[in-house]
């Protein structure tokens, strides 16, 4: 029995068609029994900051998908570190024998933000115990083009990493790595780098959307420092804000550039496109730039 966490979310979603599709068993955990339900699969409520309920939903589970919710602007201590933390500690109470948990490129504690969080909770699974324990370290989602603040109202698309290119990777190929590592033979102890087919830059990106929607999309460059400046006015704690910035320079000096093997290596084709991910999410950017 394989337990799902972030169930609902970009990479959980496709994740449970996956399962689903070749009759696997296994059970999301949600917080909401509506979002559950609208799921169509096996799941249990819970709350990971509710060790009852994680005990229950852990009752034969043998394997675990671990995703969560990234860095939040917060001061102080990111929530995702004791979110995670707690179904880490929960799996290793229940006996779980495989992990395969999602976290980010250049994950190490002391980083900034998630990439601080994840270098600290990989650790501590491998030091909790389970006989194998694989991680997913993908670099940009691309899933991300559609979140909210991803382009003006004037319709062109805001740029925060400079000139440089980034590897974005759609989520589904992250779930199908998951799928394969969930259910296949294990990989103790491996790190796999998830990058897309090549890597783009912001103009690059808002030349190819252009494209696809048969629309000029303009692109709004924003330096590290003006998009940190524009969460602080917006309420965001400045502590949050300058980390933030710390890391969208680094990724404007090259730092999500590497595209790597991996995908293809464990999937047995290659990484999905970002024109393949634009054509098959056609409606969803018409939606969020407003075009009939």
């Amino acid at each position: 029995m394989i337990l799902l966490t972030g169930a609902t979310g970009s990479i959980g979603r496709h994740l449970v068609r996956r399962l689903a599709d070749r009759g696997a068993e296994f059970r999301a955990l949600v917080r909401d029994e509506a979002k559950g339900r609208a799921l169509g699969c096996a799941y249990a409520v819970g709350d990971f900051a509710d060790p009852g309920s994680l005990a229950a939903a852990f009752d034969g589970v043998d394997r675990l998908f671990l995703n969560g919710p990234g860095a939040a602007p917060v001061d102080g201590e990111q929530p995702m570190l004791r979110q995670l933390g707690a179904v880490i500690d929960a799996a290793a109470a229940a006996g779980v024998e495989r992990v395969v948990k999602v976290s980010v490129l250049h994950a190490a504690p002391g980083r900034p933000l998630s990439e601080g969080v994840h270098g600290v909770l990989d650790r501590r699974l491998a030091a909790s115990g389970p006989p194998a324990w694989t991680l997913l370290q993908p670099s940009g989602f691309l899933q991300n083009l559609l979140a909210p603040g991803t382009f003006t109202p004037d319709g062109r698309l805001v740029g925060r990493y400079g000139g440089a290119p980034v590897s974005h990777i759609d989520c589904r190929d992250i779930a199908d790595c998951a799928e394969v590592l969930l259910t296949g033979p294990p990989r103790p102890g491996e790190s796999f780098a998830l990058t897309g087919p090549e890597a783009v830059t912001d103009r690059q990106l808002a030349d190819r959307v252009s494209r696809a929607l048969h629309h000029p999309v303009g692109l709004l460059p924003r330096t590290p420092d003006e998009v940190a400046a524009d969460l602080t006015a917006q309420g965001a704690p400045a502590g949050f804000a300058a980390e933030l910035a710390v890391l969208l320079h680094e990724v404007a000096a090259g730092s999500l550039a590497e595209v790597t093997t991996a995908v293809p290596d464990l999937l047995g084709r290659p990484a999905r496109t970002v024109d393949a991910f634009l054509a098959d999410h056609l409606p969803a950017f018409r939606t969020a730039l407003r075009l009939p």
